[in-house]
């Protein structure tokens, strides 16, 4: 069983960055961000496929937050810019057990391992 531990968040004012991290105790592939925010489901982020040549994003992040991975030290990162108010979530990073290709995995089901979550606000 792989454990994932993210860390970054906090509070930061609107339009401010931050950045993510997400260390693995072994190796995973397809890794993926997500968030839930009060009252919604958990909805998808952010995904990189194990070369970290794919990746995919959620329409509302898109342009703003960036996906990456550094797969020796088995970490995967979310650069978030232009943050708005409704990005305020508890963020998730999750990850496959098994290799699946090229193709960008942008469900909850996909995954087989979960972090506990870091808490990200904005607001002034």
């Amino acid at each position: 069983q792989v454990q994932l531990v993210e860390s970054g968040g906090g509070l930061v004012q609107p339009g401010g960055s931050l950045r993510l991290s997400c260390a693995a105790s072994g190796r995973t592939f397809t890794m993926g961000w997500f968030r839930q925010a009060p009252g919604n489901e958990r909805e998808f982020v952010a995904t990189i496929t194990w070369s970290g040549t794919t990746t995919s994003y959620a329409d509302s992040v898109k342009g703003r937050f960036t996906i990456s991975r550094d797969n020796a030290k088995n970490m995967v990162y979310l650069q978030m810019n232009s943050l708005k108010a409704e990005d305020t979530a508890v963020y998730y990073c999750a990850g496959t057990r098994l290799f699946t290709g090229g193709v960008p995995r942008r469900t909850r089901s996909d995954y087989d391992y979960w972090g506990q979550g870091t808490q990200v606000t904005v607001s002034s």
